[in-house]
């Protein structure tokens, strides 16, 4: 069992990640004050103390503790902490994304105390917590006036009292409120804040401040004990989560190989400006050989690389996606740039294995390596943010098996040669990923557009496939784009990308769940209905006899047999245009055929 400590943006975050696993743990909140749906997980409400948590955690075998709390909660930082230590279980602390404290906007103070002591301004709007303003008293007797932002609920506004505050000097926060109101409405001299992180809003505070030329100053987040293993997302929980409780997830995830190249990138690059092997800290002390990647939602994981002579080497894991690329070599080797372009910094190419476009379509343009736009940006931006190199620099990134392994990829049929592709979006791989096939279905329409075509076929895979190429000779072979079982979501796609004519192409198997209203066919979606196969057989106008066999049915394509041959016609029109009702609004602006594909290739039409 897992127990996760919430309240927060993050509890809910890890509250989804989760969820996913199909399997309970606890979400614990010190109030009932969030509103939050648990599928599998089991709610708790009230504040837990070393002794409770520790008999807590013993009598309900928690081998996982999670610390979503928010980042000033000291205390349950260290009873976490400390339970962890005593039970010997391992705990993960999900922090916020903060930050760098180099901000020359920004006066910082390790805590109240300081705080203080360096503000010195005449008035002051404190949005630090009901629970700060006795801490903040001493400032009156330096003469400045200080209001106070709090939480509009009875229990702060009773605890405000109970301070012996003045009313008048308090103000409320509401949700989605403009930061620039209230500081345009007192404008204060001074503003003081907590590192709160973004979902806290700090960032926002601090560029409303700064719009109307307000002092900012801050009250630094306590550290957590060395204990834990820190992430700053949903995507490095997960993999905390896979890593320290295996049997959790039935299905583990990985990265793109556009995290890896980048990776690999930043590894080289620390070994090119002769900082290699300075280690970072995670939760066990110094590790070496491991770098931290920023991905594109902007939290940090850590991925092991090995380093060369100004190079280094990632080897992709793609967890449990089926992913031909898994266990490959990605190496990026760096020297400097000799020819930069005015402001270029840093300059991506590809070396051995890494194709080549060869069609419009993409985001680079033909001849170009096939690194997609996403991988480039993080390549780029993790070298700038984490290395700020002084001189331009030139990667080469590679892959040494990438030619073999590109003929087993949809990379011949996009019109790239020579080697695999870079890609990622989010820079996670989620096992049998639905949204990475979805972009790969979005890539390989784009591609269809550019070649200009006015027609798409879509199908389900390679024996339907053949099929539709035969009915559609003249079409080239970027026209016929695979849904396997994303049917919905391609029409979407192939309208949104404006095309005009589309030809789905569909065998009886699918063909029976998607005439009954089954955009997406895969078997843990919708089963093959009886009931509704019967009903279309009477449509046809078949007997009851014909009507009786489907009790006999295991799959649809043995109705092929049972169809009195006379009626097969009528049966065929039927199944098409139940499936043309259904798909048909999604292509509100373009023409739909639906092919009904026979076992032996035979293609009946509307």
């Amino acid at each position: 069992m897992i127990i996760v400590f919430g309240g927060t943006t993050e509890g809910r975050k890890a509250v989804k990640e989760l969820e996913e696993a199909g399997k309970p743990y606890y979400y614990s909140t010190k109030g009932a004050g969030q509103q939050i749906t648990l599928k599998n997980g089991i709610r708790l409400e009230g504040a837990l103390d070393f002794p409770a948590l520790l008999s807590f955690c013993r009598t309900h075998a928690i081998r996982l503790l999670v610390d979503a709390a928010h980042p000033f909660a000291e205390q349950l930082h260290r009873t976490v902490a400390d339970v962890a230590e005593r039970l010997r279980i391992p705990a993960i602390r999900f922090e916020r994304i903060f930050p760098p404290h180099d901000d020359e906007r920004i006066i910082w103070c390790k805590d109240y105390s300081e705080a203080v002591e360096q503000i010195c301004v005449p008035t002051l709007l404190a949005t630090t917590g009901v629970q700060s303003i006795s801490k903040l008293k001493p400032l009156e007797a330096k003469g400045t006036k200080v209001y106070y932002r709090i939480l509009e609920r009875e229990s702060s506004m009773k605890s405000a009292c109970e301070q012996g505050i003045d009313t008048s000097v308090l103000y409320y926060y509401r949700r989605g409120e403009d930061e620039h109101n209230l500081l345009r409405q007192l404008h204060p001299d001074g503003i003081l804040l907590k590192e709160s992180g973004e979902t806290g809003g700090f960032e926002e505070k601090v560029k409303a401040a700064e719009d109307l030329h307000i002092r900012i100053y801050a009250i630094s987040r306590p550290r957590t004990p060395a204990v834990f293993h820190r992430v700053n997302g949903e995507h490095g929980l997960r993999r905390s989560v896979e890593q320290l409780l295996p049997d959790f997830y039935a299905l583990h995830s990985g990265l793109t190989s556009g995290s890896y190249a980048t990776a690999a990138a930043v590894g080289a690059a620390q070994s090119f400006l002769h900082r290699k092997g300075s280690g970072y800290i995670l939760s066990d002390g110094i590790v070496e050989g491991v770098v931290p990647v920023i991905l594109p939602n902007k939290e940090t994981v850590y991925v092991p690389v090995s380093y060369g002579e100004s190079s280094a080497t990632a080897i992709k894991d793609s967890g449990d996606d089926p992913d031909v690329t898994n266990g490959i070599e990605i190496t990026a080797r760096v020297s400097i740039l000799t020819d930069p372009e005015q402001g270029e910094r840093v300059r991506i190419e590809g070396g051995e294995g890494i194709g080549r476009i060869t069609l419009k379509g993409f985001d680079s343009p033909i001849g170009s390596a096939a690194i997609n736009k996403v991988p480039r940006e993080m390549i780029v931006h993790n070298i700038l943010e984490q290395l700020q190199p002084e001189v331009p620099l030139s990667i080469i990134i590679s892959v040494p098996k990438g030619e073999e392994l590109a003929r087993r990829t949809f990379n011949p049929r996009l019109g790239i040669v020579g080697g695999i592709s870079i890609v990622g979006v989010s820079g996670v791989i989620k096992p049998f990923s639905e949204e990475g096939f979805v972009l790969s279905i979005r890539k390989c329409i784009d591609v269809a557009k550019a070649t200009g075509c006015d027609r798409i076929v879509i199908n389900s895979g390679a024996k339907s496939e053949r099929y539709v190429k035969a009915y559609y000779p003249e079409l080239p072979a970027q026209a016929f784009v695979e849904y396997g079982n994303f049917i919905g979501e391609t029409i979407k796609l192939a309208a949104e990308a404006q095309i005009p004519h589309l030809t789905l192409g569909i065998m009886l198997g699918k063909a029976v769940k998607l005439a009954e209203g089954n955009l997406d066919t895969h078997s843990r979606k919708g089963i093959m209905s009886k009931d509704f196969i019967k009903r279309m057989i009477r449509e046809a106008g078949c007997g009851q006899s014909v009507v009786d066999v489907v009790d006999t049915l295991t799959l649809a394509r043995e109705l092929w047999e049972k169809i009195p041959p006379e009626k097969t016609d009528d049966f065929c029109k039927v199944v098409i245009s139940h499936c043309y009702r259904h798909c048909a609004p999604l292509l509100p602006h373009g023409h739909l055929i639906v092919l009904l594909i026979g076992e032996n290739g035979e293609i009946h039409t509307a």
